[in-house]
């Protein structure tokens, strides 16, 4: 990937007031690839203290959409057109990890997928699986 796709990313996430909200962090970015983190904080949490499955959606649609933005072009932009969410299992533990894919990237749509994972005691459990199409926008 080149350095201004990846400045370019980098950029728009830390633009994204809730990921900040929400203690995100991105934490890797490759083609067709984004690894989004974010600690289960108190204010983060549903009514039996799991993680709230708006923090497991937000970071799996971010993931989801970084990952189309990988192999798009410099003047363009993606938002979601449509994304569902199944959830697997309660977010125990301390943290979530979205890992966003690009499917199938295109002019008009992308089709992408996340997987969001519960980190507790270091070790990682499938929470959620989200799908969704992206569309490309120009600045």
């Amino acid at each position: 990937m080149d350095t201004a796709t990846r400045t370019r990313i980098y950029d728009s996430f830390a633009a994204q007031s809730m990921m900040v909200t929400l203690g995100a962090t991105l934490a890797d970015v490759s083609n067709g690839t984004v690894r989004i983190e974010a600690p289960i904080l108190p204010g983060s949490r549903q009514q039996q203290g799991f993680g709230h499955a708006g923090l497991t959606f937000s970071i799996g649609d971010s993931a989801a959409g970084y990952a189309a933005l990988t192999s798009l072009p410099l003047d363009m932009e993606v938002v979601t057109a449509e994304i569902k969410i199944n959830l697997i299992a309660p977010a125990r533990g301390e943290k979530l990890v979205a890992i966003g894919k690009l499917v199938k990237p295109g002019k008009r749509l992308c089709v992408v997928t996340s997987e969001v994972f519960a980190v507790e005691n270091g070790l990682e459990k499938l929470i959620a699986i989200l799908q969704g199409t992206m569309v490309p926008v120009p600045l």
